[in-house]
């Protein structure tokens, strides 16, 4: 019986090691990707709001607390108030949009691939725009 216990216990622990590496490799992959996206653009002033219409691209989601959008050379990155659970990259994100802008504390959802049932909500969070240094 002890033996058993003391089986199950380093099965346990050995799940908790391999979710620990899986979540390290998940948030070093995430970096590369804001880091690369955000390339030799340097930070402004974050703003509230964006303008919805002039996005040349769709969302990128970078992780479960990060999104980009990108206008012409401007590259806006978006933290959200609070994580996200299923905020995944090639997952899709429904945006209840309320005029011409996505500001922050607006809210949307996430549809898993071959999923009909959207996630709960999220909130945006600010809006940092990172731009080419002019010459």
């Amino acid at each position: 019986m002890r033996w058993a216990l003391l089986t199950i216990g380093a099965f346990l622990f050995a799940g908790c090691t391999a979710s620990a590496e899986q979540s390290a490799s998940r948030q070093a992959e995430a970096d590369r990707d804001l880091a690369k996206a955000i390339g030799d653009r340097t930070a402004g002033k974050p703003t509230d709001c964006i303008n919805s219409s002039t996005n040349n691209d769709g969302p990128q989601i970078i992780d479960h607390k990060t999104v980009i959008y990108r206008q012409g050379q401007r590259v806006w990155v978006n933290t959200l108030e609070a994580e996200c659970p299923s905020l995944e990259p090639f997952n899709t994100m429904i945006v209840e949009l309320h005029g011409s802008q996505i500001c922050r504390n607006d809210q949307f959802r996430i549809l898993e691939p071959g999923s009909s049932i959207p996630s709960a909500y999220c909130r945006f969070g600010k809006f940092t725009p990172y731009s080419k240094p002019k010459n």
